[in-house]
């Protein structure tokens, strides 16, 4: 419970130290309202909060026999996904956005049991889909990469 704990403050001094490192951020051109250093600050207070709780809450949290052990194989998984995203932030703007998120996509979809025929359907149709849903709908810009040759 106590490793718990400290846990906990360790990961709130982060964020404080964040939230400190985000504050004076002013961006050179203003596209809305708030600003681009609101998000940040308010998911750092988020977690905050969070994190306050987990500190000082009476009760700890205890492991329940019908819950999975962490052994090698969940740890593998763990890592992969923590690879798999450094691919993604890797790849983002040489490859593009939806070129990356398929090449992530399909692996992290066949790491938690997918087949491939439903991953390959679902992780192409998720990647164009939100491509269009940040590009048109949110007019948030994401890269092209390998298919700007395809833009007018």
């Amino acid at each position: 419970m106590i490793l718990q704990r400290i846990f906990a403050l360790v990961l709130l001094a982060v964020c404080a130290v964040l939230a400190v490192m985000a504050w004076p951020y002013q961006a050179a051109f203003s596209y809305e309202p708030v600003g681009p250093r609101a998000y940040p600050l308010l998911m750092l207070g988020l977690m905050g909060l969070g994190l306050l709780y987990l500190a000082i809450r009476p009760t700890p949290i205890v492991r329940k026999d019908d819950e999975p052990e962490l052994d090698r194989a969940t740890l593998i998984k763990i890592a992969a996904c923590v690879g798999l995203l450094l691919v993604f932030a890797a790849t983002f703007e040489p490859l593009g956005f939806i070129l990356s998120a398929i090449l992530v996509g399909l692996p992290m979809a066949r790491l938690y049991g997918g087949r491939w025929l439903h991953s390959a359907i679902v992780v192409v149709g998720m990647s164009l889909f939100l491509y269009w849903l940040f590009d048109r709908v949110m007019d948030v810009p994401l890269p092209l990469g390998l298919l700007s040759v395809l833009e007018n």
